[in-house]
């Protein structure tokens, strides 16, 4: 039997990634078929039914995915590397919002703030336990604090995704701490 995380692995590359590796195709806001995506599991032979996928999507941690109202579209919520227009409305950030990262990647930021790199948006955390979280995934985790509200100031935009994860376009160097 197939295992959740493979399951949401599956999703999060066709979904933010490769929908055509799935022969899937998503709308301008990224929603796509649900009937399609289970179609595209069962041709991969990945174990996964209508209840298994609904089960994936509410008991992600991070809460990755949404489905629509009605249950027939899927999209993941951020970190896509194909174009799309999720619709996130432009918040008014905290005053300090946190980035999880590991030491390898310090000398870049400290040259060039945060990138986006493959995907859209920087990804941000609202608190220091989530960034840890995430920064952990590549080895021990360095936590940067982001002068979010100086960077709003400035003129910087923010959208805050439905899962409470913190989008902008770029983090200058000059509104980082943790260096």
């Amino acid at each position: 039997m197939t295992d959740d995380k493979t399951i949401s692995k599956t999703l999060s590359f066709w979904l933010r990634h490769r929908p055509d590796a799935a022969g899937l195709t998503l709308e301008p806001a990224g929603w796509t078929d649900t009937d399609s995506v289970l179609a595209a599991l069962a041709a991969e032979r990945i174990d996964c039914d209508w209840e298994r996928l609904l089960s994936v999507v509410e008991g992600s941690d991070k809460q990755r995915f949404e489905l629509s109202a009605d249950g027939a579209r899927i999209r993941a919520r951020q970190g896509h590397s194909v174009e799309v227009e999720l619709g996130w409305p432009q918040t008014e950030p905290p005053e300090l919002l946190y980035h999880g990262t590991v030491e390898r990647f310090l000398a870049p930021i400290r040259a060039e703030g945060l990138k986006p790199m493959r995907r859209h948006h920087v990804h941000l955390s609202p608190d220091e336990k989530t960034a840890t979280i995430v920064g952990a995934r590549r080895g021990e985790a360095v936590i940067l604090t982001v002068r979010a509200g100086a960077m709003a100031a400035a003129g910087h935009v923010f959208f805050l995704t439905g899962n409470g994860v913190w989008l902008t376009d770029h983090v200058p160097a000059a509104f980082l701490s943790g260096l």
